[in-house]
């Protein structure tokens, strides 16, 4: 899923080509795509682009007349930009957004429809499609804490709960708590105030910096290659390669379609953490450290 980097790149890119340009034409292609029912999708068309923002890991594109055109990628949508509208479109793009100045695209993987479109009216109805969360690269220490605070969920959980903190998906919040030396099934609770601090601190560098980065990566172009998996992330999708710290074997707990990666060493003093379905199946034999562990695979 395109988390708050992601998102932030789509919506510079999108700035720079369409604030200013008129709206001529909205096609969908998929019926599930449209999640509202009033306004019309076609009072949209013919509007000026007069902003373009984040609204969490959504794209909202806001139009003359306080229209908002709400866009959720969710886990496999992506948005393409072309100069022309293709002549055939292919079975995954979901809708074809027509300005002047170019076409936006946007399709979806895989045969799952979950991706969202909505058309809200006023700064209201663009509210009601936030869930709440703070924005992390904002937020100051005291409202941070608080938040993580306001609940005893694990840090895994409240990272990526939209109704606390705003753009923060599975892949950013491994790589946030890998940098903040802290395990994904600590109890918000149960945080220090230093610990607080250095997860705050943690969390605004890794998102300031992969932002940086994948800016950097796109020299202006429109993003293409957006993908949960990053070259150069310490923990995110690297299981059983070495930490880039430490040298030890990142390790995962998967549950269901989710899976969080750690290092043991950095982050949970060498404890193995309970995989769901491995240590169901192997209960009192579940391996309590890395070590362990390895030494159980190679038996």
């Amino acid at each position: 899923m395109p988390e708050l980097p992601d998102v932030e790149l789509y919506v510079e890119a999108l700035r720079d080509r369409t604030v200013g340009q008129r709206l001529e034409r909205v096609q969908l292609r998929s019926p599930f795509l449209l999640r509202s029912a009033a306004p019309s999708l076609a009072s949209a068309e013919g509007r000026e682009v007069r902003a373009v923002r984040r609204v969490g890991k959504r794209i909202a594109i806001g139009l003359e007349g306080e229209f908002w055109l709400v866009i959720h990628l969710m886990i496999a949508g992506r948005l393409h930009w072309r100069n022309a509208a293709p002549k055939a479109a292919a079975r995954n793009v979901l809708a074809l957004f027509q300005f002047a100045s170019g076409v936006l695209t946007l399709t979806e993987a895989g045969s799952e429809r979950r991706a969202a479109l909505h058309l809200a009216e006023g700064e209201a109805g663009l509210a009601a499609l936030d869930a709440g969360g703070i924005d992390p690269l904002t937020a100051e220490g005291a409202e941070f804490a608080a938040r993580m605070r306001s609940a005893n969920h694990t840090l895994k959980r409240a990272l990526t709960d939209p109704r606390l903190m705003s753009g923060i998906g599975n892949a950013y919040s491994d790589e946030i708590l890998h940098r903040a030396r802290l395990s994904p099934v600590t109890l918000t609770l149960r945080l220090t105030d230093a610990e607080v601090g250095r997860l705050h601190q943690a969390m605004r560098d890794v998102l300031g910096e992969w932002t940086r980065r994948l800016r950097a990566g796109a020299r202006g172009g429109f993003p293409e290659k957006v993908t949960a998996f990053r070259e150069g992330m310490a923990v995110h999708g690297r299981y059983g390669q070495p930490c880039p710290d430490c040298g030890s074997k990142i390790q995962r707990i998967r549950y269901r379609s989710n899976e969080t990666n750690y290092c043991p060493h950095c982050q949970t003093g060498g404890r193995l953490l309970a995989d769901r379905a491995l240590s169901r199946l192997l209960r009192e034999d579940w391996p309590r450290t890395a070590e362990e562990l390895e030494a159980l695979k190679r038996g």
